[in-house]
């Protein structure tokens, strides 16, 4: 079987403290004497299920422990490399790593110094592992609106400067989508590209709301619409692309078996589908994963595993030279001759 690292491709829904790698955040928790959970070391990856609230909630305080340990700006810098070196490995071409700068704000002076430093970090990435990167701004939707009107309007200070694209993300359950709405109307005038999370933890309705509210050109995850023939048809006719996570979907309860993730359903729906690892500290799972699973658990071929790869450069905000040149890269990674063996 062809190699599916070496297959070209982007990654379009990669969380920023989720990028972590699992040895990076022993060696830090290690160095400041931080003591992590069990389900972070010797129980990693760990077993999570956001079924309820509750779920939720043990959720975001193992992304809150692993926070806590970005110390330093060399520890910022050092996990924006490697998150690039790692997606560099796994054939991605070009990597939007999304932040919410106000988790970070405290301790690396406040939300400009600390997007100030991502983009600078990614910059320096961008030249040591090979590959192109853009930061997605993103706001919390357990936090007040206002707030993510605040960061809209930073996202839109450095549109053109390193930030691609405004999100929303969180438990999807929480807060009120439609009141998310001016937030997005700010980045969309800066001429950001609007990537809120949705229909993932939520069904279809939740889906529409974003759709009439935030406008957006890709939703993170939104892998419900297979549940609404009608949804469906308003996404891939609208031409919004999903942000689609597997193994995210089932470590989350979403689905219970990497055979039920609705790819195949999506893409036969005209819709364009990213994969994405969203958050590989936490499931285990990094980019090229995505495609070996659907391989192996819903048998996609290498020809349909080089369409989702050009979709996923296609729906990316990298600039048109990349883009071209990895589509050529892609149809010579299928034209070659499988290898002898390899399915990473």
């Amino acid at each position: 079987m062809r190699s599916l690292s070496a297959l070209p491709k982007a990654h379009l829904h990669l969380h920023f403290t989720g990028s972590m790698r699992h040895g990076t955040l022993l060696e830090l928790a290690d160095r400041d004497g931080i003591r992590l959970p069990a389900s972070l070391v010797e129980d990693w990856p760990p077993h999570l299920s956001t079924a309820d609230e509750k779920g939720w909630f043990r959720f975001q305080r193992l992304y809150d422990v692993a926070r806590s340990v970005l110390r330093t700006e060399d520890d910022v810098r050092r996990l924006v490399l490697e998150a690039a070196q790692d997606d560099a490995a796994d054939g991605s071409v070009w990597t939007e790593i999304q932040v919410d700068p106000s988790g970070y704000a405290a301790r690396f002076g406040g939300i400009t110094a600390f997007t100030d430093l991502v983009i600078d970090a990614a910059r320096s990435a961008e030249q040591q592992a090979g590959i192109g990167m853009g930061v997605v701004v993103a706001a919390n939707r357990t936090r007040h609106p206002m707030d993510a009107r605040t960061l809209a309007r930073l996202a839109a200070q450095y549109a053109g400067r390193g930030v691609i694209g405004f999100g929303l993300s969180n438990d999807e359950r929480r807060g009120d989508t439609e009141s998310f709405g001016p937030a997005f109307a700010i980045a969309e005038r800066a001429g950001l590209t609007l990537v809120p999370h949705g229909g993932e933890l939520r069904g279809p309705a939740h889906i529409t709301q974003c759709l009439d509210h935030l406008h957006p050109q890709r939703l993170g995850h939104g892998v419900r619409a297979a549940e609404s023939a009608a949804v469906l048809d308003r996404i891939a006719t609208s031409g919004v692309a999903l942000e689609v996570c597997p193994t995210s979907n089932v470590s989350l309860g979403v689905y219970s078996t990497l055979e039920e993730v609705p790819v195949r359903q999506l893409t036969d729906a005209g819709v364009d589908v990213a994969l994405s690892a969203d958050d590989p500290l936490l499931f285990g799972s990094r980019l090229a994963g995505q495609y070996v699973v659907l391989r192996a658990a819903q048998e996609f071929t290498d020809a349909e595993l080089a369409e989702l790869a050009r979709m996923s450069v296609r729906r990316s905000c990298a600039p048109s030279d990349i883009v071209d040149t990895t589509l050529t890269r892609i149809d010579d990674w299928l034209a070659a001759a499988p290898g002898q063996g390899g399915t990473s």
